[in-house]
């Protein structure tokens, strides 16, 4: 039972690295299957296709950021201050990524979002869930941080969204420009955008 759980954890991990990587479209069932050690026969044990792969591969990276999520976003932590951590975190992690691979890869959901969105339902309606899932974060701290009077009232949902595709429009300018530094002020663009004080 333990090989067989190594086996399908490795075909997660690497479809999700190399469909980040490089596409959806370039990446196969073989590519994956000889990245992971995995025989093609057991590949189809666990996954009905590489997209089912793709949609649970998704959803396990999202399960291993949750806990950085819930870090950034610790009630604990002043609102304003979650917002800021969590854009932190996100220049920390591309450039980690690029320093390891050479390249800025911006932001995965996003990546395949785009390529597939209007070709398999499966993986949109996974990118919208786990877009949404980070929304709820930014609301929270968006709501937390008007109840303080740190920032005029507006509706919490609506701005978490508009700050959620300032921030992969960013990750997507840094990932064209191969430049992490673009990601160096985000935390000052994104104070701006929700009207917080930010340093003259």
């Amino acid at each position: 039972m333990g090989q067989t759980t190594d086996a399908r954890e490795r075909l997660l991990q690497v479809a999700f690295d190399l469909i980040w990587q490089q596409s959806y479209g370039s990446v196969s069932v073989e590519n994956i299957c000889d990245r992971a050690g995995v025989k093609k026969g057991s590949f189809y044990y666990f996954f009905p296709s590489k997209s089912g792969l793709a949609v649970a591969a998704y959803e396990e990276h999202w399960q291993q950021r949750r806990p950085v999520y819930d870090h950034a976003f610790s009630p604990l932590v002043p609102p304003l201050e979650r917002i800021e951590n969590y854009c932190r975190s996100i220049y920390e992690g591309q450039k980690e990524k690029q320093k390891k691979i050479g390249r800025v890869l911006g932001c995965p959901f996003a990546s395949v979002a785009c390529e597939l969105s209007t070709q398999d339902e499966n993986i949109r309606q996974k990118s919208q869930e786990i877009f949404e899932r980070g929304c709820k974060y930014i609301e929270a701290a968006l709501n937390d941080a008007q109840k303080e009077g740190l920032i005029e009232k507006y509706d919490a949902a609506e701005k978490s969204r508009v700050i959620s595709a300032f921030v992969i429009g960013m990750l997507l300018h840094a990932k064209v420009k191969n430049d992490v530094e673009v990601l160096h002020n985000l935390g000052f663009h994104v104070m701006q955008l929700i009207g917080a004080p930010v340093p003259a």
